[in-house]
């Protein structure tokens, strides 16, 4: 299994801001998917998740400021902001909770992190 993020990059404060993370391989099942994300000297914390029957939620920091999405037609989650702050500048990462078998277990994946800069 495989996480692909895309969209990072240098965003400027109350700019637009997508990112994408598409999950490809062998997947049986997808229960949750989400957004991490890590600063400089900071530990990994949570964005938003979102399930499969659309429940999302979001840390306090971003509510109101983020939204999440998920496509189950191509297993890919969405991270979209219009309003980001020099303050959501990290290292973002894609999660999935999925069994890749129907009688496995489940199992967290991870993608490769994108850097998003928020910066004038």
């Amino acid at each position: 299994v495989q996480l692909v993020e895309s969209g990072g990059g240098l965003v400027q404060p109350g700019g637009s801001l997508r990112l994408s993370c598409e999950a490809s391989g062998t997947i049986y099942n997808i229960s949750e998917m989400g957004w991490y994300r890590q600063a400089p000297g900071n530990q990994r914390e949570l964005v938003a998740r979102i399930t499969s029957s659309g429940l999302s939620t979001y840390t306090d920091s971003v509510k109101g400021r983020f939204t999440i999405s998920w496509d189950n037609a191509y297993n890919a989650v969405y991270l979209q902001s219009n309003s980001p702050k020099p303050g959501d500048t990290a290292v973002y990462y894609c999660n999935a909770v999925l069994k890749r078998i129907w009688y496995d277990s489940e199992h967290d994946y991870w993608g490769q992190g994108t850097q998003v800069t928020v910066s004038s």
